[in-house]
């Protein structure tokens, strides 16, 4: 059996969360395989909106096994709050949810680390979201970084000091106050405990046993294509792979086990943050569209900038991913526009054009050439299958499908998981 791998092909914020609890049924294992607590899953079902951080998406379905992976990084403190808030819906974690050994603790330095780096970038701030994330893989690259195997060391509390010691230094060379470091490790030693109590094992063996003996595993990405620590709008990027590589890496299964690689995108372009965006917005579309798809971030509440879609930088996310199939996201969001335009290239400074995407160097401030369509501007309220959608929105699926030549078998028309159709 394959492992298939679900990613978003933008700045995150595609809707992955969704798409994986309303695919979760065709599988029984659904596995994180990259990010932390700075990702924010949304879901939507029977009236009720979950945000999920650093729990797999698979978690509301009671026959699915859930799994954290080792290129996750992990907040205990959060990871505890989101387990404690889902008691309600009866999950049985210990039963559902299992954490790998060599998955990278987030200690509370990390988080002050993150903002002592951030404030002192001023003006070229990366738009952290000071959750700790990439202090806390740059002590995982730099072999210093404690991992969740480690909480069951008898040394566990000796291994923390001397890792808080040598982040201390750090802290003190940006005169960054500790004040609040005493309240924060009490709650992480708290969470430590619990952790305790949940399934730590080598989540490698097990991916790897489920795919060996026929089970169907979905790896869920966290963040976008586009914010890929290699292939992404660097520095503006996150501190992980987010592609289908990663997957590879973040749960320890070989490239020759990957099977479908969905790509989620929305039908226009988000991004939270700083960082270069062509096809940004900064008029009453732009507003729109945040208006329409609520787009304030899950994790941090930033208000996200908004753009129309951009063909040369989802081209670039489908080549570097190997995408099979597209669910596009959030279409709901453009109907009540006239016109739809689509960024089809880039009218270079120089007066030269590309079809290349561009995320870095001079060519940054390249203008967009685009493609307009017509809109289909009604509601969609009442839709139920494809062959409901309005003949607008039909022809900008099959616009989309003729440019990027890969089929797009989901739409989603609203946040709820009935609003998720299939072609």
């Amino acid at each position: 059996m394959k492992m298939d791998v679900l990613l978003g092909l933008q700045w995150g914020d595609e809707g992955k969360g969704k798409v994986v609890d309303y695919l979760a049924p065709d599988y029984e294992i659904v596995a994180r395989f990259q990010g932390g607590p700075n990702a924010g899953h949304t879901l939507e079902f029977d009236g009720i909106k979950h945000v999920l951080h650093q729990i797999p998406s698979g978690i509301f379905r009671q026959n699915i096994h859930n799994i954290i992976g080792n290129g996750v990084v992990l907040d205990p403190v959060v990871l505890r709050k989101e387990i404690e808030a889902l008691k309600k819906f009866n999950i049985d974690f210990k039963k559902n949810l299992t954490i790998s050994k060599k998955a990278t603790i987030i200690l509370p330095t990390h988080k002050l680390l993150d903002a002592a780096y951030e404030k002192s970038k001023g003006d070229k701030k990366i738009g952290s979201t000071l959750k700790g994330i990439g202090p806390t893989y740059q002590d995982k690259i730099g072999r210093m970084a404690l991992r969740v195997g480690d909480m069951l060391s008898p040394d566990f509390k000796e291994k923390y000091t001397e890792l808080v010691q040598r982040h201390q230094s750090v802290l003190d060379y940006y005169q960054f106050s500790l004040k609040n470091l005493p309240a924060l490790e009490a709650d992480f030693f708290e969470a430590v405990e619990f952790f305790k109590s949940l399934q730590l094992v080598e989540t490698e063996f097990e991916v790897n046993a489920a795919l060996k003996s026929g089970k169907r595993v979905l790896a869920e990405g966290a963040q976008g294509a586009l914010l890929d620590i290699d292939f992404g709008s660097y520095p503006f990027v996150t501190s992980s792979s987010t592609m289908t590589a990663g997957a590879c890496t973040g749960l320890g299964v070989p490239p020759t086990s990957i099977g479908e690689v969905f790509g989620i995108f929305k039908a226009y372009c988000t991004r939270v943050g700083s960082g270069p965006f062509p096809t940004e917005l900064f008029d009453a579309d732009g507003e729109k569209m945040r208006k329409e798809g609520n787009e304030f971030g899950s994790t941090t509440g930033r208000a996200r900038r908004c753009g129309w879609l951009d063909l040369p930088a989802l081209k670039y996310s489908i080549m570097i991913n190997g995408v099979t199939q597209l669910f596009m996201m959030k279409a709901d969001v453009l109907n009540g526009f006239e016109e739809i335009k689509v960024c089809t290239g880039y009218e270079l400074p120089d007066g030269t054009h590309t079809d290349r995407l561009i995320l870095t160097g001079s060519d940054q401030d390249a203008k967009p050439i685009y493609h307009r369509l017509k809109g289909w501007n009604c509601s969609l309220q009442e839709v139920t299958t494809y062959a409901d959608f309005p003949e607008a929105l039909r022809n900008y699926v099959d616009y989309l499908e003729g440019e990027l030549e890969v089929p797009i078998t989901m739409v989603s028309v609203g946040p709820d998981r009935k609003k998720t159709i299939l072609k």
